[in-house]
C-alpha cells in the first residue's frame, strides 16, 4: 500500500519548461493536478497562447511512466486528428495560388477516384471532403485493420464504401475525405503530403520538433510513450500505431511548444511573426460554419452552448458565451485537444499520453475558465462524479450482457470448414486458419483467437504473449458466418460500421499445392448416367473437367482428392480412393445434389 501511495505522489510531479507568471492563472495547477489524479493519466502537457505570446507552457506527470521520465512542454505526443486542420490548410494555399477551387470535383485532381455510385461521383466536391458532408460513414476499419503505406491503394477502396445518406444531407465524420485532400495536394505539387506539411508549416513556423510519421517520433529524444487503463483501471503501456498512408487524417506528432506557434498563426489571421503563413480569407472561412453537426442545444453544464457546427478541419461551438474553434485527436495511447477562441485572441493546446482520454478536454476547459474570466466549473470534481456513474452503468450493462448470448448452441460446421481467405475490396483480406483444433486469424499484424459466441457467430479475442486475452469475452468484435445453397461457408460478416449493413467478406477456401504427378491419378474419362466427363491436365499444372455442350472447368485443389470449381460457387469435386489406392469414382457435389461418376474402362 505504501508503494502505491508513493507512485501516486510521484505522478503529480510536474516539470516546468516554459511558464510566465500571470495573475489570471493563480491556483490553476492545483486543478490540473486534480485532473491528473482523477483520470489516472500518465502525463500531459498544456500550453496557453494569447495574441502572439505563449503565456503558459508546462508538462505534468510522465512521458515514460515506467521509468518516471517527466513530461514537459517539448515532449512529443501523437496529436491524432488535430492534424486535419493542417491538411485542409494546404488546400487553402493551393486555392490562393489558383491551383484549385473548393467547388472542384475531387476526380478533377485524382482521375482514377471512384465513389460508390454515380450520384457521388458527379456531386461530391472538394468542400464536401473538408467539412464531412459526403454522405459516407467512417469506414475506419478499412484502414485501421488493413493498413497500407500506399495512399493510392487506400483511394481504390473508396469505390466499395457504401454511403448511409445522400451527399450534403447529413454531417458525418470521415477520415477518407482527408486522405483525399492529402492526395490532391500531392498531385498538385508533385511532393508527398509529408513534405508539403513540413515545407508549408513546420519550417516557416519553426516547429522544429514536429514530425509527420511515427518513425520520426520514435527516433526523437523526449518522445512520450502511449498508455491505456486496463480492465482494473491500471496504467498499461500500448504500442505505437503507425497510421501509415492515412497520414493526412492524423499522423502528426508534436509538442505543446511547437503547437503554440500553430495556434498563434490562427488567432492572428494566418500570420506568424509578420509572415502570412495561411491566407487570411481561408483562416476566416475555415473557422466559420460550413456544415451543421448537431443541434448544440444548451445543457445544464453548458447553458451558454448555442451551436455545434464544422468548418474545415475544425469543430465550432460556443463555450460559456465565447466562440470556440477546436478539434480533438485520438490514436492508440494518445489524446489531444487544440482549441481557439478567436474573438478573445486565445489558444489552448493539451496533449496527453492516455488512450481515449478526457484529460485534454478537462484541462482545456479549466484553462479557458481561468483565461476568459467566466464562472469556473469544477471540472475535475465533475469528471470524478461522472466516472463513478459511468463505471456503475458499465457494470450493470456487463451483468445484462448474457441475455444477448444464446447458450448451449453449436456451430453448424466443423472448424475446418470456416478456414479460408476472406476478402472485401473496400476493406481488405484476412485468413482464418486452424491451429491445434482452434481457429485463429490476424488483423493489422495482431494474432486473434476466434471464440465461439453462439450458432455461427464467433468473436475475435486478442492473443497476447501467446495467451488468449479473455477479459473482453462478449464485448469483442464479432463475425457471423453464412452458408451458400450447397452448404459451404460463403461469407463472414463483421459489424464494424454501424450505419450500414455488416461488412461482408467473401470466403475463398484455402488451397493446397498439388504437383503434376499427383494430378495424373485423376486423369481419365468418367461415366455419369450415360454422360461422359473428361478429366485432364493443361496450363502446366491445372486439372480440368469437361462435359460436352458445356465450357471446360478449371479445378482448385482444397484438400486431398478434393477440388472446387474455379468459376462456379457451391460446386465441388471429390475423387474417391479405392482400397488399392486407385481412383475409380468421382463425386460431383453441387447445389441440386451429389452425383457419382465411375471411371470408364479403356476399350
Amino acid at each position: 500500500m505504501k508503494n502505491r501511495i508513493f507512485i501516486v505522489a510521484l505522478t503529480l510531479v510536474s516539470t516546468l519548461v516554459f511558464s510566465q507568471t500571470d495573475k489570471r492563472l493563480k491556483g490553476i495547477e492545483k486543478q490540473f493536478n486534480a485532473v491528473l489524479e482523477s483520470t489516472k493519466a500518465p502525463g500531459f502537457a498544456v500550453a496557453i497562447v494569447e495574441g502572439d505570446k505563449i503565456i503558459y507552457a508546462k508538462g505534468f506527470g510522465y512521458a515514460d511512466y515506467e521509468n518516471k521520465i517527466p513530461a514537459d512542454a517539448n515532449t512529443l505526443f501523437a496529436i491524432g486528428s488535430t492534424t486535419k486542420a493542417f491538411t485542409s490548410a494546404l488546400l487553402g494555399l493551393h486555392r490562393e495560388d489558383d491551383k484549385l477551387t473548393f467547388d472542384d470535383r475531387p476526380r478533377k485532381h485524382i482521375p482514377e477516384l471512384e465513389f460508390y455510385n454515380d450520384e457521388m461521383n458527379n456531386t461530391i466536391i472538394i468542400k464536401d471532403l473538408m467539412r464531412h458532408s459526403t454522405g459516407l460513414p467512417r469506414h475506419d476499419g478499412s484502414w485501421y485493420f488493413f493498413p497500407s503505406h500506399s495512399k493510392d491503394s487506400l483511394v481504390t477502396k473508396i469505390k466499395y464504401h457504401e454511403p448511409f445518406t445522400g451527399v450534403r444531407e447529413q454531417w458525418y465524420y470521415n477520415n477518407f475525405g482527408f486522405l483525399l485532400q492529402g492526395v490532391i495536394t500531392e498531385r498538385i505539387t508533385g511532393k508527398t503530403w509529408e513534405e508539403n506539411i513540413e515545407n508549408a508549416f513546420f519550417k516557416p513556423l519553426g516547429m522544429d520538433r514536429s514530425k509527420t510519421t511515427i518513425a520520426g517520433m520514435t527516433s526523437s529524444a523526449n518522445a512520450a510513450l502511449g498508455y491505456e487503463l486496463d480492465k482494473d483501471r491500471n496504467i498499461s503501456k500500448m504500442d505505437y500505431y503507425d497510421i501509415a498512408a492515412m497520414s493526412p487524417a492524423g499522423s502528426i506528432n508534436s509538442s505543446v511548444n511547437d503547437m503554440s506557434k500553430w495556434l498563434m498563426t490562427w488567432i492572428n489571421n494566418g500570420k506568424y511573426k509578420g509572415e502570412q503563413i495561411i491566407p487570411e480569407n481561408y483562416v476566416k472561412e475555415a473557422m466559420s460554419s460550413q456544415m451543421v453537426v448537431a443541434a448544440g442545444f444548451p445543457s445544464k453544464e453548458l447553458p451558454d452552448a448555442q451551436f455545434a457546427n464544422y468548418g474545415y478541419g475544425w469543430f465550432l461551438h460556443s463555450y460559456k458565451g465565447h466562440y470556440m474553434v477546436e478539434h480533438g485527436g485520438n490514436i492508440d495511447g494518445f489524446s489531444a485537444s487544440v482549441a481557439l477562441y478567436p474573438s478573445d485572441s486565445l489558444g489552448i493546446v493539451v496533449l496527453a499520453n492516455q488512450n481515449g482520454s478526457q484529460v485534454p478536454k478537462l484541462i482545456r476547459n479549466i484553462a479557458a475558465d481561468y483565461m476568459l474570466k467566466v464562472n469556473k466549473t469544477e471540472w475535475a470534481k465533475k469528471h470524478k462524479e461522472d466516472l463513478e456513474k459511468s463505471l456503475e452503468a458499465m457494470k450493470e450493462a456487463k451483468d445484462d450482457m448474457g441475455t444477448s448470448n444464446v447458450k448451449n448452441t453449436k456451430p453448424s460446421h466443423t472448424k475446418l470448414d470456416y478456414t479460408g481467405t476472406y476478402e472485401q475490396k473496400g476493406y481488405g483480406k484476412f485468413e482464418i486458419k486452424l491451429e491445434n483444433d482452434s481457429l485463429f486469424s490476424q488483423l493489422n499484424g495482431k494474432k486473434l483467437f476466434l471464440n465461439h459466441f453462439h450458432y455461427d457467430t464467433f468473436e475475435f479475442l486478442d492473443v497476447k504473449n501467446g495467451k488468449v486475452d479473455t477479459t473482453d469475452i462478449g464485448n469483442s468484435v464479432k463475425i457471423n458466418f453464412s452458408t451458400n445453397i450447397a452448404g459451404d461457408i460463403d461469407y463472414g460478416r463483421i459489424d464494424i460500421e454501424g450505419l450500414v449493413d455488416p461488412i461482408a467478406f467473401k470466403r475463398s477456401p484455402n488451397t493446397i499445392d498439388v504437383d503434376a504427378k499427383t494430378l495424373e491419378q485423376y486423369v481419365g474419362n468418367f461415366d455419369l448416367m450415360g454422360t461422359e466427363i473428361k478429366a485432364y491436365i493443361k496450363d502446366k499444372n491445372v486439372l480440368y473437367v469437361f462435359i460436352k455442350g458445356q465450357p471446360e472447368y478449371a479445378l482448385i485443389p482444397t484438400a486431398t482428392h478434393k477440388f472446387n470449381f474455379k468459376t462456379l460457387e457451391g460446386f465441388k469435386v471429390e475423387f474417391i480412393e479405392s482400397e488399392d489406392k486407385s481412383i475409380n469414382e468421382v463425386k460431383f457435389i453441387q447445389p441440386n445434389g451429389t452425383f457419382v461418376a465411375k471411371r470408364k474402362l479403356k476399350e
